[in-house]
């Protein structure tokens, strides 16, 4: 079905199937370390594959399509004050507005420091992190330590993520969900101006290929990393 004249496409393939990758990733994750035993080495397993989709990220910010891509969506302190006071003259990006981008950010920061921690980390029991013995067992402790603070802090930013969606869907009528799903935002709604109509991001062979080529390099280097 052809999409809607006031669809534009804002999320790119690539950063969609990252978004809900990451999702499972993380929902496997917290699973596997809430069970432990023998499921710590899924709980590994699916550190690695976050690791990967954290790197393709960050890459993916530079060279991924408009929205995708760091330069449209991050904002100073003036312009997030500015979106917070409500003043038209703040700049919003059609992907993020101005407070959203803060959580990306805060979100690819603690979440690649946690996958990177867990290289690390050990369970002072049988399962240790792939690097650990290039380290002191008293710095793999301490990393440990940070592992788990960390990971309290990235449950409550995920709270917060899902709190932001509701909100935006049920108090301003946009489907964020839906978008991330479809990769299309629809003009009047949604956040959109439907009298400026904003350009719609490049979805097509060239950009996906060039999404498989980056997540598979990022994955080849974090395998690389953990089988040295």
């Amino acid at each position: 079905m052809a999409r809607s004249p006031a669809a534009v496409r804002v999320w790119d393939l690539p950063l969609r199937v990252f978004h809900w990758a990451l999702v499972l990733c993380i929902i496997g994750s917290l699973v596997s370390i809430t069970i432990g035993g023998n499921w710590m080495a899924w709980h590994m397993r699916f550190g690695y594959c976050i690791l990967a989709l954290m790197l393709f990220r960050v890459v993916w910010g530079f060279v991924g399509s408009r929205y995708a891509r760091f330069g449209d969506f991050l904002s100073g302190p003036a312009n997030i004050v500015r979106y917070l006071r409500g003043a038209p003259e703040a700049r919003a990006s059609a992907g993020h507005n101005p407070l959203g981008s803060l959580s990306v950010v805060a979100m690819i920061v603690l979440l690649l420091a946690q996958a990177t921690m867990g290289l690390f980390a050990n369970d002072d029991v049988f399962t240790e992190g792939p690097l650990v013995k290039f380290i002191s067992k008293e710095t793999s402790d301490a990393i440990t330590g940070w592992h788990h603070l960390n990971g309290f802090v990235i449950c409550v930013l995920i709270v917060l993520h899902l709190a932001a969606i509701a909100f935006y869907r049920f108090a301003r009528g946009q489907r964020l969900v839906r978008a991330m799903v479809g990769g299309d935002k629809r003009a009047g709604s949604d956040g959109l101006d439907a009298v400026s109509i904003p350009a719609a991001a490049d979805d097509g062979a060239g950009t996906r290929i060039r999404g498989l080529v980056v997540f598979a390099l990022c994955a080849a280097l974090v395998w690389w990393i953990v089988t040295r």
